[in-house]
């Protein structure tokens, strides 16, 4: 454990697009997303995949699932806007509906056209523990649509194996398995193999030929959107950065930070209000280890 890294290059000028879930009430999704990217100094297109009135985890909701169409309506009108010709990465997260993954193939592709440094992160939110919760045709399309296309795949250990059809439980087989997709750059959260300490958690990033495990302290329980809030910051820092560790710790740095205000709080909800002041300026760095 280190100190905390200097401050980020400067992203005056980067702008985002965000395709994900919104929730009138809580933290996951694009809600989990934009305030910390614009903390950081992105600028961020959400465009909702749905609108819930909270996340389904606390039990009811009001709400609904957009269509396809609807999305694509969205994001035409952002490309009619000329918003899309001044994108500089895509970050796509939960979808409702299989539609939608060539709503966001498209968008990516438009974007491209334009920026061909630009990025494409895919979050595959598919399920965890062992569950999915989304649709089987839903999960296709993320597989044979958007990974084929993404940069960056930020899957946890449960969707990395689901995705690669491949054996999960050791950080061997996590590397290989996140070799074989076809992003360059993929991030694994959620990894307890029998070599990590009970009372932490690690994340392993591969990308090319390298590898690097990050390993945090295990806090009491989990946290709806942590995972979201990594995908976002991990595009963000991978665009200001040159290096995939460098984007890695800094990440990991400010999502403990939030996990570390939010369990001290109570709340059931990240504390991205009260912990957006150390989403920039994490108090720890957590040095990543090559594998």
């Amino acid at each position: 454990m280190a100190a905390a890294p200097p401050e980020p290059p400067a992203a005056s000028g980067m702008r985002l697009l965000s395709i994900h879930s919104h929730v009138a009430c809580g933290h996951v999704g694009n809600d989990a997303v934009v305030l910390p990217l614009q903390r950081l100094g992105a600028e961020v297109m959400a465009v909702h995949t749905l609108q819930f009135s909270n996340h389904p985890g606390h039990g009811g909701f009001g709400g609904r699932v957009f269509a396809a169409d609807e999305v694509g309506a969205v994001l035409q009108g952002l490309a009619a806007h000329g918003a899309l010709d001044r994108c500089d990465g895509v970050l796509s997260g939960y979808l409702g509906a299989a539609g939608t993954a060539a709503c966001v193939l498209d968008a990516v592709t438009r974007v491209r056209a334009i920026n061909r440094r630009a990025l494409y992160a895919c979050d595959p939110v598919l399920g965890d523990e062992g569950q999915l919760y989304v649709s089987g045709e839903v999960a296709a399309a993320i597989r044979a649509t958007l990974l084929p296309a993404a940069d960056i795949a930020t899957p946890n250990v449960f969707e990395l194996g689901f995705l690669a059809g491949m054996p999960t439980s050791s950080e061997a087989e996590i590397v290989a398995a996140a070799r074989s997709l076809a992003p360059p750059t993929v991030l694994v959260t959620s990894v307890a193999t029998p070599a990590t300490p009970p009372d932490c958690l690690d994340i392993i990033l591969c990308d090319g030929p390298a590898a690097w495990r990050l390993r945090t302290p295990r806090l009491a329980r989990g946290f709806n959107g942590a995972g979201d809030l990594l995908a976002g910051l991990f595009l963000f820092h991978r665009l200001a950065s040159s290096r995939a560790v460098e984007a890695l710790e800094r990440s990991a740095a400010s999502v403990h930070a939030v996990l570390t205000r939010t369990a001290a709080s109570g709340s059931t909800e990240l504390a991205l209000v009260a912990a957006q002041e150390a989403i920039v300026s994490p108090a720890v760095r957590f040095p990543a280890v090559a594998i």
